[in-house]
């Protein structure tokens, strides 16, 4: 299986990334052309998709339109774009995490394997947790609410793990960030808030006053366990 396919319009760039994680362990595949990149994906369907938002005749916000129904993998966008409404666009898409350009190397492997690390644990980690008719199955990485499959990304799935695994616990939007994404919280990220928001919706969380995953003012969110019930 290809643990990385990186999807790069710079041919130089994306050669240059691709020898480094090369080096460090991972088999990973280049694919310079943006037309081509639904197809590399669905076909190789690897752990993690390195894709480029600024790509020629087809950008990357339309691939992950594209591919996130039928791509349950770790979806990470390069871009050099600093605008806050290009990353929620991202995000609302399906996308995982965000990493700048210019590519820091070391940022790049450590976010890497840490997504790579959370996959692994999840789906060989054999547990599975009961809220009510919420059923979080973490070996399949399955969720279904009154015997119906929930349609989550992998980041949501591993959301949805984490806040329910420690239900009844306040996690702040820098708890969150650093074990999802291995960054802090630098008070302007709303990549959480955009996650959060889409995971309330699947799970038919009330919009305006949710309950199962509660907002508690200037300190986090808190996954409700008796609202469930």
């Amino acid at each position: 299986m290809t643990d990385i396919l990186l999807i790069e319009d710079d041919e130089r760039l994306g050669s240059l990334v691709a020898h480094y994680l090369g080096k460090h362990g991972y088999d990973v595949a280049l694919e310079t052309d943006g037309a081509r990149a639904v197809a590399a994906i669905l076909e190789l369907q690897p752990a993690v998709v390195l894709l480029d938002v600024s790509l020629p005749g087809q950008d990357g916000f339309e691939i992950c339109r594209a591919v996130r129904s039928r791509y349950t993998g770790v979806i990470c966008m390069l871009t050099a774009r600093t605008d806050d409404i290009d990353q929620v666009l991202g995000l609302e898409l399906g996308a995982d995490d965000y990493i700048g350009k210019p590519i820091e190397p070391r940022v790049l492997l450590a976010r890497l394997r840490a997504h790579l690390r959370r996959d692994h644990a999840a789906r060989h980690g054999g547990k599975v947790m009961r809220f009510g008719q919420l059923r979080i199955d973490c070996e399949t990485r399955e969720a279904t609410l009154r015997e119906s499959r929930i349609d989550l990304t992998t980041a949501e799935f591993d959301l949805l793990v984490l806040l329910a695994g420690r239900a009844g616990q306040i996690l702040s939007r820098d708890d969150l960030l650093q074990t999802l994404r291995g960054i802090q919280f630098d008070g302007l990220d709303r990549s959480i808030d955009a996650r959060i928001s889409r995971l309330r919706r699947k799970l038919g969380d009330l919009a305006e006053e949710p309950e199962r995953i509660k907002t508690v003012r200037g300190k986090g969110y808190l996954f409700n366990r008796a609202a469930w019930e």
